[in-house]
């Protein structure tokens, strides 16, 4: 068949990837093999592929197409995730656009609209992993909010609050103002701000004249002070204990109390407490029994508690409570400062401290089990470095708020009655039930109950996700959860590290008494060449879809590769997906080589090819176990440069050009089926990382069935071979570089034969080899001598000589007028090294490393001199 010049990725990947789906290449059933499970990290269910996604889930599907060659039953369970605060904030948006307010609609009707967003956009990210390759089982495709999942995640609340692991309680939380919605300290990102410190006086009650003064970031708090803190073994305050000072501009008079957490050293060591605003501020307020006055409203507006700016935002009621205080007479001065600063990672406002109730799941007794299951090794981190940032946080877990103040949602299945008490059931006909029998008022209907009005955060349905993919939670005992779990790799940012990766860990122990993955592989973060992470505000980050028309999706899947080190962050570079297309234009060229060869089965064999041949059998052994080597360590980016080179270098550099039969003429039969079954070989060993190519080839390379695909073809394992011929083929490489050098040195015509004479060391020439060598350095003589040629060009591989006698082939007068004159030159360059070495100033006080430098131009011009010595006295 005619096999087209240029490869073209757009027509291949389709027919491909169609063909796979059909022949349910991807589905996975539960048989007498082992299995191979991955979970993919469910994206949010509004998203779409960006470049995190690209490298997260090629690094997948290159892991779960590699065990599916090896034999393992294969299987990559797909889905997305509802995300509470991220979708519930688009439906608003999209809300807004249309004039409609949330808090106008019921919570039925929102949730309606929140259901038809999700069913539009919910598909859009899955579609396209499917166009990057991704061999997902689609047929298990989950939701984070589907009737299963759904299921799974109130029972585990319901059975948690049974064992006492849930409670309800009024703590300070991280309140986001944009959502409305408390927030998980996971959820909170700090970022670095050049700030202002206040400094404000408080005159001290009935001591006219006298005043305190302290220092603060958040003057618009102040309307809720209800003390003022020192420090009791500060000696300049000692005559405070006792007193009260006024709130400036409210008046409201105050204790001055003490505590040792005030730091003498921080501003002038006055604290002003607000317990309502700051988490210290509760824990000292807590301990000498303050007031607590909330001065904001839940949208980050000053409330009517605050007597001042009642409804103005928070950052604005900062700027005119300055003029306020100055007018008062109680801003002393104003200094720059720089803090850190908590913003919610959903919506980028910064959260405000805010005691509020809500529900929390106690964390210490539970995380244990999931501490030393990554401590003893039951699960391996990749990079290892981050075990210590896990024990870190594991050993200082802090009970998880798991309550939202979202309709987007898992609801909180607690149903309370008029008197405030409450029970906790799986389902409202179960909740009268209960309330029935604890009350013991039978009389009681679905009218005296009333379910809470938060969700669960959307991390307590993703912690369950490896389980409850398989309905592991619902139905303990069935027969896909006992085959697929603890599934195998987890592929994952280290950002989510807390909120994702311990959580399951968690969950698995509490709920199948194991870990649910052994292996979890940390990718780095996306950063262009500049090092700054990509985003769409930045304007730096591809669109992915964009780089896959453009380049193929193999080409992006190694450019992202290229780059991408475990754990490390990747510098993208869209010349790196342009590397990509190259590699997949070089293997093309090289089927199309080979494709193109008439065979012949009455030729023999010549042994140069022989030889070629029984190299590369040995050369890819060492490819094959360095691969696997890298594979066992998640060094996926090794393992691709490993079969690249191998490909780009040992095949096609070398192999195809040894065996490569003289123009128009055929090859024998022998050398093309073992070059054919070379070449399966090393599509096979690519095919993870570049699945498309590798079925296009494969399926031409020879006779295929209906049915048949190199995906389900055997991960290619080590063969008998000579290891010593690999060794030895370095000489032959090396000299024949040394040839091909002196060719174009002497602008003499590949077609030209050469004579050589090999003068052997201890090293530098095997002569197994001389076939291999007399073909590709284009010989009509190859000699061993025991002296050395005169009259010859020489270069040295190791310690043996290789002499070229070049007779008619260049002027002898020539060629020594040439080398006399670089001799001239190399002699007065070393002339001008020497006297600089020769300057005792220059070398006692120039830098170490400018001498050291000096001192290798000396030994390299040396060297050159000698060998240029050695050439002229041989045409001589």
């Amino acid at each position: 068949m005619e096999i087209p010049s240029k490869y073209n990725p757009v027509e291949v990947e389709d027919k491909w990837y169609q063909y796979w789906m059909e022949q349910g290449f991807f589905h996975s059933e539960p048989d007498e093999r082992e299995p191979y499970t991955i979970v993919i990290p469910p994206p949010n269910v509004t998203g779409v592929l960006h470049m995190g996604h690209m490298l997260n889930n090629t690094i997948q599907d290159i892991l779960v197409r590699r065990a599916r060659m090896q034999g393992y039953n294969a299987c990559w369970v797909p889905g997305t995730d509802h995300a509470s605060i991220a979708t519930e904030a688009k439906v608003v948006g999209k809300l807004r656009e249309e004039g409609i307010k949330k808090d106008d609609l019921t919570r039925d009707a929102f949730l309606e609209h929140a259901w038809e967003w999700t069913h539009k956009h919910g598909g859009i990210i899955l579609e396209q992993l499917k166009k990057l390759g991704a061999s997902c089982d689609w047929e298990r495709t989950a939701f984070t909010m589907d009737e299963k999942r759904s299921e799974s995640v109130i029972k585990v609340f319901v059975d948690l609050y049974k064992k006492g692991y849930i409670y309800r309680g009024v703590r300070m939380v991280n309140w986001d103002p944009a959502a409305k919605t408390a927030l998980s300290d996971e959820e909170v990102i700090h970022k670095e701000e050049q700030s202002k410190l206040y400094y404000v006086r408080y005159a001290i009650e009935d001591t006219p004249g006298e005043f305190v003064t302290v220092a603060t970031t958040r003057p618009e708090t102040i309307l809720g002070d209800t003390a003022v803190c020192v420090n009791p073994n500060d000696e300049r305050f000692q005559d405070l204990a006792g007193k009260r000072v006024l709130v400036p501009l409210v008046n409201r008079s105050v204790p001055i109390i003490q505590d040792e957490y005030v730091d003498m050293e921080f501003g002038t060591g006055c604290l002003k407490i607000t317990p309502a605003h700051d988490v210290n501020d509760y824990e000292i307020g807590l301990r000498h029994n303050l007031e607590v006055i909330d001065t904001f409203n839940d949208d980050g507006t000053l409330s009517k508690e605050a007597g001042f700016l009642v409804g103005v935002d928070r950052f604005e009621a900062r700027k005119q409570i300055i003029p306020m205080l100055k007018e008062a007479g109680n801003l002393v001065k104003v200094e720059d400062y720089t803090n850190k600063v908590g913003y919610s990672e959903r919506t980028d406002v910064v959260i405000e401290p805010k005691l509020s109730a809500q529900w929390f799941l106690k964390m210490e007794e539970l995380a244990k089990p999931a501490l030393e299951a990554v401590e003893n090794g039951d699960v391996q981190f990749f990079p290892g470095k981050f075990v210590n940032l896990y024990r870190h946080w594991m050993g200082n877990i802090k009970d998880w708020c798991i309550s939202r103040q979202l309709w987007w949602g898992h609801r909180i299945p607690v149903y309370y009655l008029s008197d405030g008490s409450f029970v906790v059931a799986e389902t409202a006909e179960e909740a009268l039930q209960l309330a029935k029998e604890t009350t013991g008022r039978d009389h009681l209907t679905m009218d005296d109950l009333h379910q809470d009005e938060d969700v669960l955060d959307t991390w307590a349905s993703s912690w369950l996700w490896p389980i409850s993919v398989f309905d592991g939670i619902s139905d303990p005992d069935n027969k896909e959860i006992n085959y697929y779990y603890p599934t195998n790799d987890l592929v994952t940012a280290p950002e989510i590290i807390f909120f994702w990766v311990a959580r399951m860990i968690i969950a698995g122990y509490e709920y199948r008494g194991t870990f649910p993955f052994k292996n979890v592989y940390f990718t780095g973060i996306v950063r262009d060449k500049l090092r700054r992470k990509m985003s769409k505000s930045l304007g730096n980050s591809p669109d992915p879809l964009e780089l896959i028309a453009k380049y193929g999706a193999d080409g992006v899947r190694v450019g992202m590769l290229l780059c991408s080190p475990a754990g490390n962050d990747i510098l993208f570079d869209e010349s790196l997906t342009e590397q990509g297309r190259n590699f997949s234009s070089k293997i093309w060229n090289s089927f199309r080589l080979v494709h193109g060869w008439e065979v012949n089965a009455s030729l023999p064999q010549p042994e140069h090819a022989r030889l070629g041949l029984d190299w590369f059998n040995a050369q890819l052994n060492e490819v094959i176990t360095t691969m696997d080597d890298h594979f066992s360590k998640y060094r996926l980016s090794d393992a691709l440069m490993t079969i690249y080179t191998a490909m780009r270098d040992d095949f096609s550099g070398w192999l195809l050009e040894i065996v490569k039969p003289a123009y128009q003429q055929p090859i024998d039969k022998q050398t093309y089926d073992e070059l054919v079954a070379l070449f399966d070989k090393m599509l096979r060993l690519l095919h993870p990382f570049m699945p498309f190519i590798t079925e296009e080839i494969w399926q031409l390379l020879g006779e295929r069935k209906e049915g048949e695909s190199i995906m389900m073809a055997e991960w290619p394992t080590v063969a008998e071979a000579d290891a010593s011929l690999v060794e030895q083929f370095v000489n032959v490489e090396d000299a024949i570089t040394g040839l091909r050098n002196v060719r174009k040195e002497k602008n003499i015509a590949n077609k030209e034969t050469l004579h050589v004479a090999v003068l052997p060391g201890e090293k530098g020439y095997s002569p197994v080899f001389d076939a291999v060598l007399r073909k590709m350095g284009n010989l009509h003589q190859l000699d061993v001598v025991n002296e050395k040629v005169d009259g010859a060009l020489s270069f040295r591989v190791k310690s043996t000589e290789y002499y070229i006698p070049l007779g008619d082939l260049v002027n002898v007068e020539e060629e020594i007028a040439k080398i006399e004159e670089e001799l001239k030159y190399t002699r007065g360059f070393l002339t001008s090294v020497m006297k600089k070495l020769g300057n005792e100033r220059f070398v006692s006080g120039a830098p170490e490393q400018v001498v050291a430098t000096e001192r290798k131009k000396q030994a390299d011009a040396e060297e050159k001199i000698k060998l240029l010595e050695e050439r002229l006295a041989s045409l001589k």
